[in-house]
């Protein structure tokens, strides 16, 4: 008989609550502690992106009267709203147009369920930026590591990734900022395992949003509530009826904690040029490429076959899409607009670029599934009318791990989207003061820059 590879139960979470416990900065490498300024300078430019979208101007509307006393600023927004409640919405705004990070192995956003939290926590209780940058990086890595052990199967199932693991991050990081005793620590864990949800089938729709907003909000309590000895199970991942066992088929309950301190996952943290699903990105990429060609006619392609990984048409064969939310996982429409308009930008995905691409026509799209291709690969093919074929290999799509977005660009992005947004305030003070966060004195003094 085979050794049972999965850990006794509440081992895990032993041994991550002490890592989490005694963390110490100077534990953390220095390319890790950039990567966390850069996943903190990204989602607050994602966040500007979706602060006056639909979805979010209704559930703030909608919501507020039940919010408590505005003591935290929104991103891009004059309102002040209660901690729990200012951690979702700035938490759906982060998420809500694809733009934010994304965590490459599992396809987590792990920042928009995290840094909303924090510093929403950072605004009612003042901490330094070194704390905050320490709790974004132990949350940012749990939520990651839970994500490699549930994965593929949890996402392919069904389940929407950065919610369900986004919330234990959201309280490992709050948590942090807390002060949590190791036994504490258990318990914020069991809290978050008791809220964790959200489900694939909402994207495309603004009920997606509400889940990763859930995740900031409910994360944040749960760290509060541990801090007041509400208890949980000592075994709420690993135990026998624990997140790992419900929410995977075969967890892979060694990427819990292998390399622990040594391998940082939140440092993988990758940064999107496209407000798009992240397997779209390469498809972005061959398209706008092709379509750069001298005397480029939409109109001579017929059909497109895209060689990629399966999550490419599980998750974007969506031929008929009729809003912009809906077009960040189609890529019939991210090719067709692509080719019209030679770029891929918020207004490529708007309802406008939408109903542009049903008008003029999409082409025919044909998937070729290839389980060795990483998710930041394509290979398209396009076929023309004078019966020629072509193809475009993207090996590594912008923004993936082997080609980054520099700072500069990361920089250029917040600059473009508060632009878009209106911010009225200059946003040079937000960018500098992210970059030396590490040195300031008050944490929630750099999220207040970022109110209108």
């Amino acid at each position: 008989m085979s050794e049972n590879p999965f850990p006794p139960p509440g081992s895990v979470e032993r041994q991550w609550a002490t890592f989490a416990a005694d963390l110490r900065w100077a534990d953390i490498p220095p390319a890790v502690r950039h990567e966390a300024k850069r996943s903190i300078l990204n989602i607050f430019a994602t966040a500007f992106s979706g602060c006056r979208e639909p979805a979010v101007e209704k559930a703030l509307a909608t919501l507020m009267p039940f919010s408590g006393a505005g003591t935290v600023s929104l991103v891009g927004r004059s309102e002040r709203c209660d901690p729990a409640f200012a951690a979702f919405i700035n938490a759906m705004a982060a998420n809500i147009f694809d733009y934010d990070d994304n965590h490459p192995t599992t396809i987590i956003h792990p920042a928009a369920p995290l840094a909303p939290a924090l510093f929403a926590f950072a605004e009612q209780r003042p901490v330094s930026g070194l704390a905050l940058l320490r709790a974004f990086v132990l949350g940012g890595e749990i939520e990651c590591r839970l994500g490699n052990a549930v994965s593929p199967y949890h996402y392919a199932r069904g389940w929407h990734i950065t919610s369900t693991c986004g919330v234990f991050g959201a309280a490992v990081g709050a948590g942090a900022l807390a002060g949590l005793s190791a036994q504490q620590f258990v318990w914020a864990l069991g809290n978050a395992a008791a809220q964790a949800g959200g489900i694939v089938e909402t994207l495309g729709t603004m009920s997606k949003s509400l889940s990763v907003g859930n995740a900031a909000r409910l994360g944040l309590l749960s760290a509060l509530l541990a801090e007041a000895d509400y208890s949980g199970p000592p075994a709420p991942l690993s135990g026998e009826r624990g997140f790992l066992k419900v929410y995977a088929d075969n967890p892979n309950a060694a990427a819990l904690t292998g390399g622990l301190g040594e391998v940082w996952e939140i440092a993988k943290n990758t940064y999107k040029p496209y407000p798009a699903g992240i397997v779209l990105n390469p498809v972005i990429d061959a398209a706008l490429a092709f379509a750069q060609r001298p005397g480029f006619d939409p109109a001579a392609v017929t059909a497109v076959e895209l060689r990629g990984n399966p999550f490419l048409r599980q998750r974007t064969d969506r031929p008929d899409v009729a809003t912009g939310r809906e077009a960040q996982v189609s890529a019939q429409h991210a090719i067709a607009i692509a080719f019209r308009r030679g770029e891929a930008g918020l207004d490529a995905f708007s309802d406008a670029a939408v109903a542009e691409t049903l008008r003029e026509g999409r082409p025919a799209l044909t998937f070729i599934d290839d389980a060795a291709m990483d998710i930041a690969a394509v290979h398209a093919t396009f076929l023309l009318a004078d019966g020629s074929r072509e193809t475009v290999e993207i090996e590594a799509a912008r923004g993936s791990p082997e080609n980054p977005l520099t700072d500069a660009e990361l920089e250029d992005k917040l600059r473009m989207l508060a632009a878009r947004a209106g911010f009225p305030k200059p946003v040079q003070p937000l960018i500098d003061a992210v970059w030396v966060l590490d040195e300031a004195t008050d944490a929630g003094a750099v999220s207040r820059l970022a109110a209108a």
